[in-house]
């Protein structure tokens, strides 16, 4: 019976250590494209056709745990808070969706668009900070150029710098914020391809 008593009181104290020692559950993130109306433009018999890349990321960021900054030049990784999808391919995939929402009168590809023949132009894109601080804002650096396939010269490029205030200190707040921010980024890259030249 002491035995029993004492087995069962083994029991009891091992379930309640793996209890408390349950490894937290990871939480994964997707940026997702943002619908907005299309930039007017003429229409013309034969699409353009645009290919986006390739795009390049921080090193810094362009891991599967979700990256944030603190005070004092701190970084951190979430181990518990990652994308779902590797984050390069992601923010390609969202502004190419983006991109191809507003110019209606375009074939849009994602770098590399070997299997679909020769682009008119490529928009060759180099983020430089895409991360944020919890509770604070979210920011987005970046470097792009419009280029033209058939000669290889750049005809349109530019930058931006821009921020989006987080609403709390989530993780879900922050993905939200880097979402607009490439959303900016899509319409400032919708506008410059809009001046192009129609072929």
């Amino acid at each position: 019976m002491c035995n029993k008593y004492l087995n069962g009181c083994i029991a009891l104290v091992l379930g309640s250590l793996l209890t408390g020692c349950a490894t937290p559950a990871t939480h994964f993130y997707q940026l997702e494209a943002v619908s907005t109306p299309p930039v007017t433009s003429m229409t013309t018999a034969k699409k353009m056709l645009i290919g986006i890349g390739p795009l390049s990321l921080p090193a810094l960021v362009d891991r599967k745990q979700i990256v944030t900054r603190g005070d004092n030049n701190a970084i951190q990784l979430a181990e518990f808070h990652q994308w779902a999808t590797p984050l390069q391919d992601n923010v390609l995939s969202v502004l190419s969706k983006n991109i191809a929402a507003q110019h209606s009168n375009a074939i849009v590809r994602t770098y590399p668009w070997s299997v679909y023949g020769e682009m008119d132009y490529r928009v060759i894109i180099d983020i430089s900070r895409f991360d944020s601080r919890l509770g604070k804002s979210a920011t987005l650096e970046a470097n792009w150029a419009i280029m033209s396939e058939k000669n290889h010269t750049i005809i349109s490029d530019g930058k931006t710098n821009s921020q989006q205030p987080l609403h709390d200190g989530s993780y879900d707040s922050a993905v939200l914020a880097l979402n607009k921010l490439l959303s900016e980024l899509s319409q400032q890259l919708s506008q410059a391809l809009h001046q192009v030249p129609q072929k």
